[in-house]
């Protein structure tokens, strides 16, 4: 970060299994992730993505989303990137698709949302066996 910088706060993160921008320039997000539903070990997702609203802040920052494993160790998936808030009252949105994203446990994983790196947001994501009992 840079000087007269002002931290911006975490209006918004979601899980979800994509982004679309609109005609118009607004953004759907489709299929809204709670859950991992596998009846069997491993499970590829095609494409997970993590869309993040920051506001209320100004300066240069620098966003790192993550899913992480049983142990809290493991790094399944990660992505950076940099973004910039003018003024204050402004707003940027960030999408991190990623692509194969594979399980190999079944349980309770996370994704996890820093500025800079600070753990911002941080909430579970089961990845849970269905199937016949």
């Amino acid at each position: 970060m840079e000087g007269d910088v002002i931290l911006t706060d975490l209006q918004s993160s979601v899980l979800c299994e994509d982004v679309r921008c609109e005609f118009n320039g607004m953004q759907t997000l489709v299929g809204v992730v709670n859950v991992i539903p596998a009846p069997q070990l491993p499970i590829n997702c095609m494409r997970l993505c993590i869309w993040s609203r920051w506001c209320s802040g100004s300066g240069r920052f620098r966003q790192r989303s993550r899913i992480v494993g049983l142990d809290e160790q493991q790094v399944i998936a990660q992505a950076e990137v940099e973004f910039e808030l003018k003024e204050m009252e402004g707003h940027a949105t960030n999408v991190h698709y990623f692509g194969g994203v594979q399980f190999q446990q079944f349980g309770m994983h996370h994704v996890e949302i820093y500025l800079e790196d600070e753990l911002r947001l941080r909430f579970p994501l089961p990845v849970v066996r269905v199937g016949p009992a």
